[in-house]
């Protein structure tokens, strides 16, 4: 997976609105999970890739008193839902645009175990057209990002 994916500094415009920005991040969470797992489906795969994305996240807030907030993605996240086969297919379509496009996934195996060396070792039993995903983050430039997903609802 690219890590080249992310924004220049002269891109930054946090008084912009979000649909300004070039890069689009969408995390599409499988519509069958009960709340809570679909949180955290949505959760893991933001955690892992906001790290990867240069500019991504803005400076820290400061409220009226003083307290210090961290910063947040400037360009905005949407949060989306399809069915276990749309995700199949939108993975797909992610990965083949891989030289433009950030993709990280949760497959069903990271919630059904308990021990990450389990998670890991069941991935390695697991036939890439047998992986069963949770959610996937995706960020790349907002056109492409768009026809990856098509139009599937928000969360």
């Amino acid at each position: 997976m690219p890590t080249t994916v992310g924004f220049t500094d002269e891109e930054i415009d946090t008084a912009a609105p979000t649909r300004a920005a070039r890069l689009k991040w969408v995390i599409v969470v499988n519509d069958s999970l009960p709340t809570g797992l679909a949180a955290n489906a949505a959760v893991c795969t933001a955690a892992a890739t906001a790290p990867q994305i240069a500019g991504l996240l803005g400076e820290d807030a400061v409220d009226a008193s003083g307290a210090v907030h961290p910063g947040l993605p400037w360009a905005g996240c949407s949060v989306l839902q399809a069915s276990a086969a749309e995700l199949s297919a939108i993975r797909g379509r992610a990965a083949a645009a891989s030289d433009t496009v950030y993709l990280a996934d949760m497959p069903a195996a990271a919630q059904l175990t308990r021990v990450y060396d389990e998670y890991r070792q069941t991935l390695a039993e697991t036939r890439s057209e047998d992986v069963e995903y949770y959610a996937l983050s995706i960020v790349g430039p907002r056109n492409r990002v768009d026809k990856i997903v098509g139009r599937i609802p928000l969360l």
